[in-house]
């Protein structure tokens, strides 16, 4: 897989891991392997990011929209994407998105 797809959310308490762990499984249920895998996710510094390895960054975006939309933590999501050899992330959402890093 060429890139590495990031979902990331604000996170400081077990409520916040225990939503990382549903909202994770969600997408490993509804991303299509053809749009790539979940390879899992990190806690702590302040955030939450869940990790996908894909060809087609927007269009694992796109299955993620379709299937998390509808969870409350959607509207905290900001999403970027990087090469899986490079550093350098490119901004998806929200579109008023600055920056953005994991820590």
């Amino acid at each position: 897989m060429q890139y590495i797809l990031v979902l990331q959310w604000p996170a400081d308490s077990e409520a916040d891991y225990d939503a990382l762990i549903a909202i994770e499984d969600a997408l490993e249920r509804a991303l299509p392997a053809a749009h790539g895998f979940v390879d899992g996710h990190d806690f702590g510094a302040g955030e939450m990011n869940i990790f996908v390895h894909t060809d087609d960054p927007l269009e694992a975006f796109g299955d993620a929209v379709s299937s998390l939309d509808a969870h409350p933590r959607w509207a905290e999501v900001r999403v970027a994407y990087r090469p899986a050899e490079g550093d350098r992330y490119i901004l998806v959402w929200p579109e008023t998105l600055q920056a953005f890093s994991v820590s």
